[in-house]
């Protein structure tokens, strides 16, 4: 990697942005460090991708050629570790570990002794003894790990089927397939409709042909790195070199990513390397009895909102342990990318925990924390390397300058940041606004206030918006009517309001947002219910944790109406390359009659935000004369809409007052999106 020497004038970070002057001497820093680190790794391993080793040499491997099992951990403070399975009856003194180098034990278990004992399937723990007592524990880098159904304890699980998955996608390639991101967010367990956990196959084989008809080329999978409690949305990470076992086996994960990259989609994985579960049972807290060996020590080991530990990343065997978990996603199952979860979080010492961030002191004082930002350089560097054109999103709601900015820049390397302030915004409009008082000069702000450089991922509604306690954009918009209303020839008023201002807020949300765009499992078509995953709250009942295809399936209700939109806009975006074009362009805002128009590429759009004011011949500037055509209509009968616009007109530019201008007919709720055809 080549850093900018510091004889150059300013990082392009800052030459880009010169508000960053006065910090260039941080950034500069934070670099230097990121090069000595480099340097560090390459005199010792050779090269990052080597140090990114730990799960190869951790936990169990087989050794082809001394014929037997190797099972090594770290644990630097433990007094004594021993093997316990089902192979030894769990006889915690049978098979015990030999202290070596930097507190690594280890046993050899070779195949003349254990060949008929550990086989696959077999399960196993290791105990760990320390100063203040001794426990069970699952290892560290453990690549299965399943659940008693009866004591719902969990065990790690040795996996060596007969017959290997065999790989079918070498002629994929993400930078063929995903020219701008069009994200999928989904949930394998909630992807089935009736009220159970589905599976990796279950998805591969009926939910991923929905995901590619409907026009996305991204799926991003939540909850895969094991999770003890499936309520967690899986956000409290205990085995994070798992494929969590609920959902199926190691082949059956692979089946599904190779299934969605024959169908030229690629799959991101949700990585939660902001934070883990404080459990001991199934997790890596107070592992070796020292209280900070993953973790940070005393209260800054604890995250003060998600009840959680949060890992030491100054530490180079938690860098390691960390980066090596990338570098095993990406090779032994082959996702694409990673969404990395909770990026506010690891960036400052306060977490983001009721921060307001309004000046750039925040990005670069004493609270943010340079260990973080180390490690977050180290992880861009080494997925890049691994795998050309490898998506990395970044979820940060402070906006630190230069996220999303190569490392050699003075950035820290991510490809997107989510525009998070735009599903906030979108559901603060729909709580406290009455439709009347839209303002759209605020409206254009938000969902265009994005740093000049840095690509965004635009949503209007994520899983966050989807959980119990809050409401889809749908539920929002229809409430009761939701249940009552959605036949396709029923004029309820408040299901016709609903329809419609889902449909103008997911394309304007699309056309003006970001560089990519992400929609939440189901949200696409308007699901009823919010997500809320079985609990003792709700008796432990899978009803909300599901989606209702049939709803979407049905010709005679307004969800297929609201998913044919969907597909429409997004063909719409991928054959204009859309999201590819600089930034829309502002062309008229005008307040009185509740009217957006800008253009964004060779595209034009047209919004009418009135709740009742139809504008016959509606005159607005256009920047180039000549004829125009309407590819997509809002009102369009298939979508819902009465069709008050006719689509296969032409419509030609006339002089007014010195400009280019074009009169159309624009009703009331309803968006259009043209395009010059000569």
């Amino acid at each position: 990697m080549l850093i900018p020497a510091l004889k150059t004038p300013h990082l392009p970070l800052v030459q880009q942005d010169p508000w960053l002057t006065p910090y260039e001497p941080t950034l500069r820093r934070r670099l230097t460090r990121l090069t000595q680190r480099l340097d560090e790794i390459k005199a010792q391993w050779g090269s990052l991708s080597k140090f990114a080793s730990f799960h190869q040499q951790m936990g169990m491997n087989y050794d082809s050629r001394r014929r037997g099992f190797w099972f090594r951990e770290w644990a630097p403070a433990a007094e004594a570790l021993s093997l316990i399975g089902d192979f030894n009856q769990w006889d915690r003194h049978a098979t015990p570990l030999t202290r070596g180098e930097n507190g690594v034990w280890e046993v050899f278990l070779p195949d003349k002794e254990y060949k008929d004992r550990l086989t696959h399937g077999s399960r196993f723990k290791v105990h760990v003894q320390t100063a203040h007592g001794a426990k069970d524990r699952l290892p560290a880098t453990l690549h299965r790990a399943v659940q008693d159904e009866h004591t719902h304890d969990f065990a790690g699980q040795l996996w060596r089927p007969e017959m290997p998955f065999v790989w079918t996608d070498q002629k994929f390639r993400i930078s063929n397939s995903v020219k701008e991101p069009l994200i999928y967010e989904a949930h394998v367990g909630m992807a089935t409709e009736e009220g159970r956990v589905g599976t990796y196959r279950e998805f591969a084989d009926h939910i991923l042909p929905r995901i590619q008809a409907g026009g996305y080329n991204c799926v991003q999978l939540m909850a895969v790195m094991e999770h003890p409690y499936y309520g967690s949305f899986g956000y409290h990470v205990a085995n994070f070199f798992a494929a969590s076992s609920r959902f199926g086996t190691p082949e059956d994960l692979k089946y599904l990513i190779n299934e969605a990259h024959l169908r030229g989609v690629a799959v991101l994985l949700d990585v939660v390397h902001s934070h883990a579960v404080k459990n001991e049972a199934e997790g890596l807290a107070d592992f070796d009895g020292s209280g900070n060996q993953y973790f940070h020590a005393g209260p800054r080991g604890n995250h003060p909102g998600w009840d959680s530990k949060l890992f030491n990343y100054g530490k180079p065997e938690v860098q390691r342990f960390l980066l090596s978990n990338l570098r095993y996603w990406l090779e032994e199952y082959h996702f694409d990318g990673f969404r990395f979860d909770g990026v506010t979080s690891m960036l400052y010492h306060h977490h983001g925990e009721g921060v307001a961030f309004v000046s750039y002191e925040q990005y670069f004082g004493p609270e943010a924390d340079d260990d973080a930002i180390l490690y977050m350089q180290l992880a861009t560097t080494l997925v890049h390397e691994i795998k050309k054109g490898a998506l990395l999103i970044a979820e940060d709601m402070s906006g630190l300058p230069g996220l999303c900015r190569p490392i050699t820049e003075g950035g820290i390397g991510f490809d997107y940041r989510l525009g998070m302030g735009i599903p906030d915004y979108w559901i603060k409009l729909l709580k406290h606004t009455p439709d009347e008082a839209w303002n759209l000069h605020d409206l254009w702000y938000v969902l265009t206030n994005r740093r000049a450089g840095e690509k965004t991922v635009a949503y209007a509604e994520s899983h966050d918006q989807a959980l119990v306690g809050d409401k889809t954009l749908s539920h929002w918009l229809l409430d009761k009517a939701i249940y009552e209303h959605m036949q396709a020839a029923d004029p309820d008023p408040i299901a016709e309001r609903g329809v419609a201002l889902h449909k103008m807020i997911r394309l304007l949300t699309l056309s003006l947002g970001g560089e990519a765009y992400l929609n939440f499992i189901g949200n696409e078509f308007g699901h009823p219910e919010w997500v809320d995953f079985p609990r003792e709250g709700n008796d432990w009942s899978y009803h909300f944790a599901r989606r209702q295809w049939s709803l979407a399936d049905n010709p005679d209700l307004k969800f297929q109406q609201l998913l044919a939109f969907d597909h429409a806009q997004l063909a719409l975006a991928r054959k204009h390359h859309l999201l590819a074009n600089p930034a829309a362009h502002q062309l008229n805002i005008d307040s009185t009659n509740q009217v957006l128009v800008f253009e964004r590429g060779d595209l034009l759009f047209v919004f009418n935000f009135h709740v009742s004011r139809s504008i016959p011949n509606y005159h607005f500037f256009v920047p180039k004369s000549g004829r125009y055509r309407i590819l997509l209509s809002t009102d369009a009968p298939e979508f819902g809409g009465h069709n008050r616009v006719d689509t296969s007109l032409t419509y030609e530019t006339f002089q007014e007052e010195g400009l280019e201008n074009l009169s159309l007919y624009v009703t009331n709720r309803t968006a259009l999106v043209l395009t010059r055809v000569g």
